[in-house]
């Protein structure tokens, strides 16, 4: 029996099924019997406890589950919900019942608002269970222990549990919901764990059964015969290797150099980017700056911050993106007005050029530690949709002391009009995510459309190769920085449409450094050309698949 989902990256597992336990049942709904005052000192407790215990865990999980969880204990420690909860009490409810229904509460109204905000309901589901637990004096719902490795299928992970997770003993992670967009996805390719996600009907796999996880085909086979055994665990073993291998610059079987870069939020990951053969970064996202400021930061303390990745990078490309605010990123000082669609609004170089000092100060604190350090730095912007914004942001970052200048082609206008971007730019760098999201009109925020979110559609990989042949005319870098990168064999295709560097999550380095290795620009062109004849996502992946092993 197979079970079909997103796969994330491309690795493989072989082992037994464990099973997420079921959430606690709803708390009954009676009267209370114990006194309002000492239900409201309960509750407000349980609150305050599970707040700090999540800010605990963060701070050990660090990088991106670190800022999941961050956002899931301010949940906890809101004030409007605990005047929610005492009301509740106040009205005759226990404790329990009046957490469950405050969170139910907060959670409608995040589903009303839709797109990102929606997403973000499975996390205040798993906040109130936790809260609820501690009333109880039971366990919070979480992974389940085992003495030996295990495949872990659920309905969906909350952050706080795959932050921790035990990747000595978890193998891989199977959920029957979610997208390539929810946090289940993102922790897995962070932590560089096997993982196919949007699984449907997997929960009906029993536990003990034994399944091969196959994360490039996107695919989960239960019982498999003694031949998947035998594939998954040459698959296991060659990974492996490629892992331990020496690292070298990218590069194509023929010698065709492919710079393989690193995405980075913060400082803190360059040492492990370089650990694993990073040649450089494709992609620094300065929001980590902004997003918990209440003013934005000074150029002196944004200077301190960027010369410690340009000092980690020294004689190498740093290609740092602007402040991209909105959308999911919204900033008080900056764009804080409700906008019914955000995704579309003002949000990326929009907002900065509407608080343009912001933009200056970014771009001189950078030109400062550009001056005082070795790396090769170069600024790009964010959601650019025309030529003559493209021509601001490059004149302004010339104008401030940065030699290099580009632009995000995440915006069909821009690819569209590719040539006319580069020619007043000096490269593009495409941000598949959003280019995904705007072509095919599904929101990458939102599980409900995650079946359109696929940068291997051909009509994604068209506006790919407008780019790179605008590039290749004017003799202009482009770039991949997306999700796409990471994909080893949607690699060996962008390459093929034009792609002159790729970055990526550190985790990926090794397996995309491989697959490029064994084809020759000739057949990266050819494979490309397979990718773009085909109907749907699916039809280019597996026909990609199919020409890469005849």
């Amino acid at each position: 029996m197979d079970y079909q989902g997103s796969g994330i990256g491309t690795g493989v597992a072989l082992g037994p099924v464990l099973r997420m336990p079921e959430p606690l049942p709803e708390p009954r709904n009676e009267p209370r019997t114990a006194d309002a005052d000492e239900e409201k000192a309960r509750a407000a407790t349980a609150l305050s406890e599970t707040s700090e215990h999540i800010t605990a865990r963060g701070l050990e999980a660090g990088g991106a589950a670190k800022e999941v969880l961050e956002a899931q204990a301010m949940m906890a420690a809101d004030p409007s919900l605990l005047e929610d909860v005492n009301a509740r009490i106040e009205g005759g409810s226990t404790a329990e019942r009046a957490v469950f229904e405050a969170f139910a509460g907060f959670r409608d109204m995040l589903v009303g608002l839709g797109g990102y905000m929606a997403e973000r309901a499975t996390d205040l589901d798993d906040v109130s269970q936790r809260v609820i637990a501690r009333l109880c004096g039971v366990p919070a719902p979480g992974v389940p222990e085992s003495p030996t490795p295990f495949v872990l299928v659920a309905r969906d992970l909350a952050p706080a549990d795959t932050a921790l997770l035990d990747l000595d003993k978890v193998l891989a992670l199977v959920t029957s919901d979610g997208g390539p967009t929810s946090h289940t996805a993102i922790l897995a390719r962070e932590k560089s764990i096997v993982a196919v996600v949007g699984a449907s009907g997997a929960l009906q796999i029993e536990e003990g059964a034994t399944v091969v996880v196959d994360a490039a085909a996107g695919l989960v086979t239960v019982d498999p015969d003694d031949a998947r055994r035998d594939e998954a665990e040459r698959a296991i073993a060659e990974r492996r290797t490629r892992a331990e291998a020496p690292v070298t610059p990218g590069a194509l079987a023929d010698g065709t150099p492919v710079p393989l870069l690193a995405n980075l939020g913060s400082a803190a990951g360059a040492a492990d980017a370089v650990a694993k053969g990073a040649e450089g970064v494709g992609l620094f996202r300065t929001e980590f700056l902004f997003l918990d400021a209440a003013e934005a930061p000074s150029v002196e303390a944004q200077r301190e911050q960027y010369s410690q990745v340009l000092a980690a990078f020294g004689g190498r490309k740093v290609v740092v993106r602007a402040l991209d605010a909105g959308a999911d990123k919204p900033l008080k000082f900056l764009n804080d007005q409700h906008e019914e669609n955000p995704a579309l609004g003002l949000r990326g170089l929009r907002s900065l050029r509407a608080s343009e000092q912001i933009l200056r100060d970014q771009l001189t604190a950078l030109a400062e530690a550009a001056a005082a350090n070795e790396a090769d730095v170069q600024v790009m912007a964010p959601m650019v949709a025309t030529v003559e914004e493209a021509a601001y942001f490059a004149d302004l970052a010339h104008e401030l002391g940065l030699a290099t200048a580009g632009v995000m082609i995440e915006i069909p206008a821009a690819a569209l009009l590719a040539e006319r971007v580069l020619a007043v730019c000096d490269f593009a760098s495409i941000g598949t995510n959003d280019l995904t999201q705007y072509t095919m009109a599904a929101d990458r925020m939102l599980g409900t459309v995650s079946s359109y979110q696929s940068p291997w559609h051909p009509a994604v990989l068209r506006l790919v190769a407008e780019v790179g042949a605008a590039g290749a005319r004017l003799g202009k870098p482009v770039g991949i920085c997306g999700e796409a990168a990471a994909d080893p064999l949607l690699a060996v295709v962008l390459v093929g449409l034009g792609a002159t560097s790729l970055s990526m999550s550190p985790a990926a380095l090794a397996d995309v450094r491989a697959q490029l290795a064994a084809v020759s620009l000739d057949e990266a062109r050819n494979l490309s050309s397979v990718a773009l004849a085909a109907a749907s996502a699916e039809e280019a992946h597996a026909a990609v698949r199919a020409a890469l092993t005849r």
